[in-house]
């Protein structure tokens, strides 16, 4: 068995005896073969006993209850109580600067607590006030946290939620698959409609939580719903006017002709030229309604595995007017819908010919990898893009034959294929435009 370890105090009580040792030895010696008395040995002797071991408890004292204010002032800091503090503190001395220093831990401490709880008050409030439902699962997704919207999307009280497994809720499909997403749940108890779900993810006390973000999309749908219905219906009726006032003007020109008793002698000529001008008109109003129908129809892409030289190659070939340098790149497999993209290759092609021949420049195309996505870039020397803002604005084109939706579909199939289109004048030095599409391998 290991021999009983002393204590800090005894420590220091024995060593306060060892200092006096040696004084109390020969003050003894002294006492004892200095010729008193047996009465006076013994008082003087006991005297001297007394003082000793009372001057070291009292310095073992001395060193010892600093020690414990210490302790009490930390205890109470681990307690969470930061009123508490040492008085009496000096700095011109060890101890002082101890007190002292706790003292200004404790003060950083109650500033940090009342700065977090005035941020945990500002996120709860938070939470509760925002319309989106918000639901926080630990590992064994059972429920930790709900805020107000999250208990009105599922019709019940918090005290009936917290604790219960994500299953039982109707949630189990927010805690798997894509962490952001459309949600396959129209209905919840609290109310039906279009809910967009995000889901995070974060630790609290070490141990990972699921944060599950719900929102429903029928009013911001249906907003922007009735802005794209505003939006269409002011193009159509801006192409409807603009054919049918001329048809209309010239239709009553010619009614009144043929109401007149006498005639000149070149109606027949002045007929001819104002039905030319109502077929006209008609053919242009019959092109932008196929147009708009070619628009709402386009279909959702056919994924194949496609080699992307191949689509670039064919694009190109279909294009006689000019001769498009084909700059190359690696070679790449991607599945995409060929026959979408390569009609986007050879609109984005068409434009940049046509803007060459402008100004006589050339065409080139080019594609690279760019990690887990391609890019394909088509080149063009011609004066550049005059109107950036009204690129991708339905059937707004500058061209004379043009319908105003080649850019708009060619944005739509590469949106539909997961990627991004994008045109812009090229950088500083050079005119002309630069076409790019991305897309995912």
């Amino acid at each position: 068995m290991s021999k009983p370890r002393l204590t800090h105090d005894q420590h220091i009580f024995a060593y306060a005896l060892l200092a006096g040792a040696p004084a109390v030895i020969a003050a003894l010696g002294f006492l004892w073969w200095g010729g008193y008395s047996t009465q006076m040995e013994w008082t003087l002797t006991l005297l001297i006993l007394g003082f000793w071991l009372g001057f070291a408890a009292a310095a073992q004292q001395r060193v010892i209850r600093p020690l414990q204010t210490v302790a009490n002032l930390l205890s109470a800091l681990r307690e969470g109580d930061f009123s508490i503090r040492a008085r009496g503190v000096r700095r011109d001395e060890a101890l002082g600067d101890v007190h002292a220093e706790i003292n200004m831990l404790g003060n950083v401490l109650q500033t940090q607590r009342l700065g977090a709880l005035e941020a945990t008050a500002l996120l709860r409030k938070v939470m509760e006030e925002i319309d989106v439902a918000i639901f926080a699962f630990d590992g064994a997704e059972m429920l930790r946290l709900v805020n107000r919207a999250g208990q009105e999307l599922l019709a019940t009280p918090a005290e009936r939620l917290l604790g219960r497994s994500a299953a039982e809720l109707g949630l189990r499909e927010c805690l798997e698959g894509d962490v952001a997403r459309v949600l396959s749940t129209t209905k919840f108890p609290g109310g039906s409609g279009r809910w967009g779900m995000r889901r995070t993810s974060f630790r609290e006390g070490g141990r990972p939580h699921s944060l599950i973000v719900i929102a429903d999309l029928s009013v911001p749908l249906r907003e922007e719903e009735l802005k794209a219905w505003q939006r269409l219906v002011r193009v159509l009726g801006h192409e409807l006017n603009n054919s049918l006032a001329p048809i209309k003007s010239i239709a009553g020109s010619l009614s009144a002709m043929l109401k007149r008793t006498a005639r000149a002698d070149d109606w027949e000529a002045d007929m001819r030229t104002g039905l030319e001008v109502i077929e006209t008109r008609a053919e242009g109003l019959g092109r932008f309604m196929q147009a708009y129908a070619r628009l709402a129809k386009l279909p959702p892409p056919t994924m194949v595995p496609t080699a992307v030289a191949a689509v670039v190659r064919r694009a190109v070939a279909l294009e006689t007017r000019r001769p498009v340098e084909v700059l190359g790149g690696p070679e790449l497999t991607a599945s995409l819908d060929a026959a979408q993209i390569e009609q986007v290759l050879i609109n984005l092609l068409k434009n940049a010919v046509d803007a060459a021949a402008e100004t006589g420049g050339g065409v080139r195309v080019a594609w690279e990898q760019q990690g887990a996505v391609f890019e394909i870039r088509i080149e063009d020397d011609g004066p550049g893009i005059a109107n950036p803002a009204n690129l991708f604005v339905p059937f707004f084109t500058t061209k004379p034959q043009g319908s105003g939706i080649g850019l708009l579909l060619c944005r739509q199939i590469a949106e539909n294929h997961g990627g991004r289109l994008t045109l812009r004048n090229r950088d500083a030095g050079a005119t002309g435009c630069l076409a790019s599409l991305r897309l995912p391998l």
